[in-house]
This record gives C-alpha cells, sequence and structure tokens, in this order.
C-alpha cells in the first residue's frame, strides 16, 4: 500500500463548546457561539472552509440553517448542508469530513450543532408560539433557501411499534435494558442499584466539564433510588439515568488538512482522525433478534480499529454514547470492554448529567476527546447512535497518524449479515409467545400507564404488543423476559397467562 500524502491527513485542529443558563437565546445562536470559538482559535483557516455542516436541530431553526451560520461566522463555503436526525449525525459528519479532505474535495470542513430547548420551554411557557419564536427574530435567515439535508432520512419505527406504543425513547430503551436484567439474573430494583454503580463515575466527570448541564457529583443511590425528585419513568429507568433534552448547548470542530493546518500556523493543535466507520443494527426494534445487544456497533468498531491498525488495547479514552445504561452496556460489550474498565466511558459525563442537547452530544463528546487527546496524548474512541440503538458511527483520533492514513473501516459484510438477521414481525397474532423484552411506563402519579412488550411466537416471527388495560395493575415492578403471554389481535395485545 502506498504511504498516505502526508499534506492530506485530516485533523481536528479547533473546537468550540457553549452553555447558556439564563439568558433566553435560539439553537443557532449557540451553534454561532461553539463555531466562533473553534474559528477563533484557527483564524487563518476561516477563508478555507469549503463545507459547513450543521446537525440536524430539534429547536426551530431556519431552513437555510448552515448557510446563515457560516455567514454570520464569516465563512464563505461551497457546500452547506443540514444532517438528517441521529445521534449519530455528528461522528458520521466527522468520518465525512475526513473523508473529503483525505480525498482533496475540500480543506476544511466547519461541523456544528447547538440545541435550545431551554430556552424554547421558556419561550412557551410565556406564551410565545414555539414553533416559530426563533426563526422570527431573523427575518433574513428565514428568507434563505433550505439546505440539503445529507444522511439515512428513514422513520426510527414501524407501523407495528407505533401500534404497541414503542414511540418515547425512554420506553424503547428500557425495553432494551430489561435484556440486559434478565441476563444478570436480576429483578428491576436489584438492576437498578447496579446501574446507579455505572453511571455514577459519569457524574463525577460531567462535575469536571465546564460546559455540563448538571456539573455535580453524585452517588449511586442518588441516581438509583426511586424517591419524589427521582421518579420512575419507565422500569427499571429513574429520572436520572435518563437523557436530559432540555439543555442549551452548542458544539463545534473545525477538520483541515495538516498541510492547510501548517499553512495556517496551528499543526501544532492537531488531532489525527485516525479512522471511522458506520453501520445499522435491524431497523426496527421489533425485528431485532437480540434487543440487549448491538452488532452494529461491534462492526464499527471493528472496522475502524482494523484499519487504524489499533487494538481495543490502545485506547486510552473512550466516549460510549449514554443517552441511557443500556447504551453503555451494549456498547462495551460490542467493542469487548468490561463494565469496570479503569479507562471509563465518558469524557464528558454523558447525556443524562453532561447534557443531551438533541442529536447534537456526540458533537460535544469529539470536542471533548480531542482537546483531552491534545493536552495528554493517546488515542480516543467516540461513538455515536440514532434512533433506537439503531444509526451507529465511531471515531478515532490520536496524536500520532495511523500507518496508512485516514480510512474509512469496511462494514459491508457485516451490514449484510445483521441485515439478514431480522426477524419476520407479525402485524396480527392469535396465541402464545415468550417476551424478548419489556418495560412498564409509569405516569406522575406513579401508577404503570402503559407495558409494551415483544415477544416470539411458537413459528419464530416476533411481535410488539401494548398489555391489555386490564392488566397494567398487576405489571407493576415486573420484568416480562422469558414469561409466556397470550396475545391476540390487530394490532396486537397481550395478557398474562398465569
Amino acid at each position: 500500500m502506498p504511504a498516505p500524502d502526508e499534506d492530506r491527513l485530516p485533523v481536528v485542529v479547533a473546537a468550540g463548546q457553549c452553555v447558556e443558563r439564563t439568558s433566553i437565546v435560539d439553537a443557532l445562536d449557540l451553534a454561532e457561539r461553539a463555531a466562533a470559538v473553534a474559528l477563533d482559535q484557527a483564524p487563518a483557516l476561516r477563508a478555507s472552509v469549503g463545507r459547513v455542516t450543521v446537525v440536524n436541530m430539534l429547536s426551530p431553526a431556519p431552513p437555510g440553517g448552515a448557510g446563515a451560520l457560516a455567514r454570520r461566522v464569516g465563512c464563505t463555503p461551497d457546500v452547506t448542508e443540514v444532517t438528517t436526525i441521529g445521534g449519530n449525525s455528528p461522528q458520521w459528519s466527522v468520518n465525512r469530513a475526513a473523508a473529503a479532505i483525505a480525498s482533496g474535495e475540500h480543506d476544511a470542513v466547519l461541523v456544528a450543532g447547538a440545541e435550545a430547548q431551554r430556552s424554547l420551554r421558556a419561550r412557551v411557557g410565556a406564551g410565545e408560539d414555539g414553533a416559530t419564536a426563533d426563526t422570527s427574530r431573523h427575518e433574513l435567515e428565514a428568507g434563505l433557501a433550505p439546505d440539503p439535508v445529507v444522511g439515512d432520512d428513514r422513520s426510527g419505527v414501524g407501523a407495528a411499534e407505533m401500534a404497541a406504543g414503542m414511540l418515547a425513547p425512554v420506553h424503547v430503551y428500557a425495553m432494551f435494558e430489561s435484556v440486559l436484567a434478565a441476563r444478570a439474573g436480576r429483578d428491576f430494583p436489584e438492576h437498578r442499584k447496579a446501574l446507579g454503580e455505572l453511571m455514577a463515575p459519569f457524574t463525577e466527570v460531567a462535575a469536571g466539564h465546564p460546559v455540563a448541564w448538571f456539573p455535580e457529583q453524585r452517588g449511586p443511590a442518588e441516581l438509583a433510588d426511586v424517591t419524589p425528585d427521582n421518579r420512575l419513568v419507565a422500569e427499571p429507568y429513574p429520572k436520572r439515568m435518563c437523557a436530559v433534552m432540555g439543555v442549551d448547548q452548542g458544539a463545534a470542530v473545525v477538520v483541515t488538512s495538516l498541510g492547510a493546518a501548517r499553512r495556517a500556523g496551528v499543526a501544532d493543535r492537531a488531532v489525527f482522525v485516525l479512522a471511522g466507520a458506520d453501520a445499522v443494527d435491524v431497523w426496527f426494534p421489533s425485528a431485532r433478534p437480540d434487543l440487549g445487544a448491538s452488532p452494529a456497533i461491534a462492526a464499527a468498531g471493528a472496522a475502524a480499529l482494523e484499519v487504524a491498525g489499533l487494538g481495543i488495547d490502545d485506547v486510552s479514552a473512550f466516549d460510549l454514547y449514554s443517552c441511557f445504561p443500556c447504551a453503555v452496556q451494549m456498547g462495551a460489550a460490542a467493542l469487548g470492554l468490561e463494565l469496570d474498565d479503569r479507562r471509563g466511558f465518558t469524557v464528558t459525563g454523558g447525556l443524562p448529567y453532561f447534557g443531551g442537547p438533541g442529536n447534537d452530544y456526540t458533537l460535544h463528546a469529539i470536542a471533548t476527546m480531542t482537546d483531552l487527546v491534545r493536552q495528554r496524548g493517546g488515542t480516543g474512541l467516540v461513538t455515536g447512535l440514532g434512533w433506537y440503538a439503531t444509526k451507529h458511527s465511531v471515531g478515532l483520533y490520536g496524536t500520532v497518524p495511523a500507518e496508512h492514513g485516514w480510512r474509512a473501516g469496511n462494514t459491508t459484510v457485516a451490514q449484510a449479515a445483521i441485515d439478514d438477521s431480522a426477524l419476520v414481525v407479525a402485524e396480527e397474532a392469535d396465541g402464545p409467545a415468550t417476551v424478548t423484552a419489556s418495560t412498564v411506563v409509569m405516569g406522575p402519579a406513579g401508577t404503570p400507564i402503559a407495558a409494551p412488550v415483544v415477544a416470539r411466537l411458537a413459528d419464530g416471527r416476533q411481535v410488539a404488543a401494548a398489555a391489555e388495560s386490564s392488566e397494567l395493575a398487576a405489571l407493576a415492578g415486573q420484568n416480562l423476559v422469558g414469561r409466556l403471554v397470550e396475545v391476540a389481535g390487530r394490532p396486537p395485545r397481550y395478557r398474562l397467562t398465569g
């Protein structure tokens, strides 16, 4: 294999992050702040930015948000674009930027994103129209042409999930957690205690991060014990184990070539983008043969490490996507890591404690990781996921370039095997089924309001089903994984068989 063109090696030379706790802002304001911080670290690269990518914003934003951001920060890119929904989007965008730089398509790419959900809630609470409050303040930007949308735009759930009430992420991820609890031989209270031990170190990291939404250290019991201010949301998750969306946070990174960094006088800030890879799990959760594992993370992680010439033991720091504890456990298992790995699993503090700004969290992880690697050396691995542990992206960062330069890991064979593993999902069923994943959704009053399951029929098909309302009271606190239920109807509903 020929030696890589050193001049075209992709590097991250600048990163910016911001948080707003008091003033009312919009998401584009925060993206601008973060991008300005990043570009001020490498001012000579501002004119070289050929692409501006903005991560999909859940908060209201102008339809031409990427073009508006470029105008605000003084860039004149050839390409402006926004991503589809998905927490994998930041790492996917950096992987894509690295490929464009390595090929010579661009000399520099700005990736930015933000959410202003705290401000949006404040506006709505004050009587403003939340759908238009942000964009109406920027009349010129509201007239910009929409940016092209890049990425996989498929919906995260299908008809089966919708009929069973598997829509809110906390409900679906809690179902994944039920599988892990059953495998560990724990009931939900026991499993909550173990999850408190897993997640408490995340709060310690968040306590030391200047942009964390909750910069406070908490003990395992504070996270796991169900109390009036830590109510049970969906078994086994109380509130403090769930991603916090109501934040005002922004992040941005500048990806450029080593040659451009040298010409701009910022080569001493270069952190090499060593490798990246992307894969997806079976798209709809109800069709997955194992709702407690992610073969796509395993595939993407293995592919990225292989092309970088590294093993998992060569990685010095990790940030595993952490919207809920099951995501951490599934990511660790997929990468071959034990849950007590001394390196830890986050550099930010994770989505429940650092903050979960919509699709943009992983950009904060990348920004933090590149700053950490620049300061301490070593190699960092970042994962991002979208929808319901569906879309996955992995990136590797280091102070020493990979032997063969930037390369994207090839997951084609593994992806075909994942796709082929999908089970047939029954839209209508009548008979016994064995539960493979479950949760009990709790209302504000602390009583069950729903209890969706995924279950396996005797013929091998899978079914997503909601509980008959008469069953809800009896389901409180129960993990149904492995239990037999009686399924009937279209859409399917279930009853306990004993």
